[in-house]
């Protein structure tokens, strides 16, 4: 094989292509919206309590939205659609804001959330077999609140029928401590906002300070 051939092809395969995360399928891949709405005249974020009815973080506070099925033609689309689909609100009163960065999980689920503004008034008319309630949180208590912070470990071990022959002699063969990512917790009234809930309401509160500071008299 040619050297310079091949540098020459590869190059004009990759030149410009955007990279992207090849093993993606390994992930649940889910899109939300951060809702921003207006609550007696002042900016407020809203969130859901899922429905005791879902296998999958029964009880717990989370944004509109869900996994990307192989139907939507971008994460926006599923965001969007999942978003009407639980809250019962109209996507023409659904302005998005932009996209926002997005969230790779250490318990393997990479999340794109995207800022919105809903022109919907509360009380809104939410899927009962999705979401149990929706609540709004003035935006002025959530640029105040620190959050309170824990810590979680995540381990590997191998299953049954692993090849451990072609390893070295001492690899473990139990638990394998392998990260250690931080958990937040914010709370407002009886709820409780944390895990990557928190870490995308956080990543919104901090453009809110960092990048609009003055702007609007955050």
């Amino acid at each position: 094989m040619d050297t310079h051939k091949l540098r020459t092809a590869l190059a004009g395969v990759l030149c410009g292509q955007s990279g992207k995360i090849t093993n993606a399928e390994d992930f649940l891949q889910s899109a939300v919206t951060v809702p921003l709405i207006d609550m007696d005249g002042k900016p407020a974020i809203l969130f859901e309590v899922r429905s005791s009815k879902l296998q999958w973080q029964p009880g717990e506070i989370c944004f509109p939205g869900g996994r990307i099925e192989s139907y939507d033609s971008s994460p926006l689309q599923a965001a969007l659609r999942e978003t009407v689909e639980e809250l019962g609100v109209s996507q023409e009163n659904i302005e998005v804001l932009g996209e926002m960065d997005y969230l790779v999980s250490p318990i393997g689920v990479i999340m794109y959330p995207y800022a919105v503004h809903i022109s919907e008034q509360l009380p809104f008319t939410p899927n009962e077999d999705e979401v149990a309630d929706v609540f709004a949180v003035p935006l002025d208590f959530l640029l105040t609140t620190k959050p309170e912070i824990a810590s979680m470990e995540v381990a590997t071990k191998p299953l049954e029928g692993f090849p451990y022959e072609l390893l070295p002699a001492d690899y473990p063969q139990g638990y394998r401590r392998r990260a250690e990512y931080q958990v937040l917790f914010y709370q407002y009234n009886q709820y409780v906002i944390w895990g990557l809930t928190a870490r995308v309401l956080t990543s919104f509160l901090d453009i809110c300070r960092n990048r609009l500071a003055g702007g609007f008299g955050v």
